[in-house]
């Protein structure tokens, strides 16, 4: 008889999230209300999601497209903390731009406090110009503007004091009191692709994001760009968490693919598969944009958790 071998583990199933929808007409063509965040938070922990994600825009202007706005999504976030009891609640990403850095940490450690430390404080420079516009937001030397925003978010998240003058900002002999329950403030995310803001996730950032993908190919091609960083700024990558934001449709039993939809899609046995893929290049959380996006939707997702549960097992 030949001998018995034990089947070997497949990767670790990633840490998974949802996108949430934040604006007009993204929740399957509605726009989400009050009762519709806390159903959605409710159903995802329910499905065992790990985390809960919101986009971070004031408005939003394309060419032949309508005007849309999303609700403001630190004040969301931080009524979700109160609603919920063990999910993480994450911005992907807070617009530094948006707030002054020293009253962005003070309300991210606020937030830390309500959800009782399970807020990842995600930060990016932002791009949208319309939307700095209406608002009256300088739009210039934004990574140059975002350099010296989390320099100062840091230094107070961490050492919860900062002494800063910089070209855009200051934070003058600046303290954070009270502190919430993590010693260094909540675990901050960055969002970035080009070189010089891939440095300042080397420096700062506790995970670094890359989005939207449905090829884990483009997830290992982008992860070449941030090793790259890492070396350039002495930063173990070892301590540097691959999250990615993953986009799939869980279909219907009679639905068909959509021919421009994500390559990720259909039954929740071929969404679960897909989404393992990411795993296999190191991702060890994914944010998923998936549909359908309400709450009966992501209460279907649990059957793709439990799914990649038993890949990795």
């Amino acid at each position: 008889c030949p001998p018995m071998t034990t089947p070997m583990p497949g990767p670790r199933r990633p840490r998974m999230g949802f996108m949430v929808p934040i604006a007009e007409g993204n929740m399957n063509g509605k726009t989400p209300r009050w009762a519709d965040f806390v159903a959605m938070a409710q159903a995802a922990e329910a499905a065992g999601f790990d985390s809960l994600w919101f986009a971070d825009h004031l408005l939003y202007r394309f060419p032949e497209v309508d005007e849309s706005g999303p609700w403001e999504a630190l004040s969301i976030i931080a009524a979700i903390a109160a609603v919920t009891k063990r999910i993480e609640i994450g911005a992907l990403v807070a617009c530094t731009s948006f707030r002054n850095p020293a009253l962005l940490a003070k309300m991210a450690d606020t937030i830390d406090e309500i959800s009782g430390g399970r807020f990842i404080l995600g930060l990016g420079a932002g791009w949208h110009q319309p939307e700095y516009d209406a608002f009256g937001y300088p739009f210039d030397h934004l990574a140059s503007r975002f350099e010296e925003a989390v320099t100062i978010i840091t230094g107070l998240l961490h050492e919860g004091r900062v002494n800063f003058a910089g070209h855009y900002y200051t934070a003058r002999d600046c303290t954070l009191r009270p502190r919430g329950p993590s010693p260094r403030g909540p675990r901050i995310l960055i969002g970035a692709k080009q070189p010089r803001m891939l440095r300042l996730v080397a420096k700062h950032a506790d995970a670094w994001n890359t989005c939207w993908h449905d090829d884990p190919q483009a997830v290992a091609d982008a992860w070449k760009n941030a090793l790259t960083a890492c070396a350039d700024t002495g930063r173990d990558p070892a301590t540097l968490e691959l999250t990615v934001g993953a986009v799939a449709a869980l279909l219907a039993p009679d639905e068909a693919r959509k021919p421009d939809g994500p390559k990720i899609a259909g039954s929740p046995e071929e969404v679960a598969k897909g989404l393992m893929g990411f795993a296999e290049v190191g991702a060890t959380h994914l944010i998923v944009h998936g549909a359908p996006r309400d709450a009966a939707g992501i209460e279907r997702y649990g059957e793709v958790i439990r799914l990649m549960d038993e890949m990795a097992g």
